[in-house]
């Protein structure tokens, strides 16, 4: 378990990511809420299923202040003004008063005529009103780099309480994580089984079999044993009980090793390092 309660951050390992590929299930957000003792969801105005999770929440009978709802700021909405307005959007899809943390997904900006840097610091110095009106619990980034992180220090006022960022096996950005954690930043991971290719890697398949669990469970433990938020992602059920029994067993210091020593710097989702 990781929690961080510095800038109102606060969660659980237990995590349901949503995205905008591999479907929405209903079915499966309930039961992970109902029956898992999920209380993380995840999600983003690009995923396009925040209205969904509205009646999902609702379905579950969770009660809102039990839960810790993620949301992110697409590009298209980057800006001083446009950043405020999407995230009263956000709220209004998700039929919800407040964010537990909202974060800036990503650190291209794609605006004519102004550079990331500077769409980036007038954008965040939204975030951080959003803040400080406590519309927002927590503010951060996904899938920003050290460079990225710098610059933010040096245009505005509050560290980011939280970077999302890709991590599994094959991409464990270690030189990442240290600088977050010597800035009190929060390092989440997404992507921990990499989208399906860890689990039929030799490795991961063989210390599956010496601790009597899935490759998935070796990933998602390992990932928190490195000191991971970790956040899975499915639409079954069945596969998301699988991900929450993770609790129950520890890997050796020497096998976490093993799987730390798989990092080969590919990506399975976006790459940030041509961003500036």
């Amino acid at each position: 378990m990781n929690t961080k309660s510095e800038g109102g951050y606060k969660t659980d390992s237990k995590d349901n990511s949503t995205s905008h590929r591999g479907g929405y299930c209903h079915g499966a957000v309930v039961h992970a809420l109902q029956q898992c003792g999920v209380r993380h969801i995840d999600t983003a105005k690009r995923y396009g299923c925040e209205h969904l999770l509205q009646r999902a929440i609702r379905d579950s009978g969770v009660k809102r202040e039990d839960l810790w709802i993620t949301t992110k700021l697409w590009h298209s909405d980057y800006g001083y003004d446009n950043t405020k307005k999407a995230c009263l959007e956000s709220c209004e899809r998700l039929g919800v008063e407040y964010l537990d943390l909202y974060l800036i997904h990503w650190p291209d900006a794609q605006v004519p005529g102004k550079s990331n840097r500077e769409v980036r610091a007038e954008t965040w110095r939204a975030m951080e009103e959003l803040y400080e009106k406590g519309l927002c619990k927590s503010i951060g980034v996904s899938n920003f780099l050290i460079s990225h992180l710098e610059q933010l220090k040096e245009d505005c006022v509050i560290t980011p309480h939280v970077n999302q960022v890709e991590y599994h096996p094959f991409q464990r950005p270690q030189e990442l994580v240290d600088y977050c954690r010597s800035r009190n930043i929060v390092f989440e991971g997404y992507c921990p089984l990499a989208k399906g290719e860890a689990l039929t890697h030799p490795t991961v398949i063989q210390l599956a079999k010496k601790y009597g669990r899935t490759p998935a469970q070796i990933c998602i433990r390992w990932s928190i044993q490195n000191g991971i938020v970790t956040i899975p992602k499915s639409t079954k059920a069945e596969w998301i009980e699988e991900n929450c029994k993770v609790f129950d067993f520890t890997i050796t210091e020497d096998d976490v090793e093993i799987l730390n020593g798989m990092h080969d710097g590919r990506h399975v989702s976006w790459d940030p390092s041509f961003i500036v």
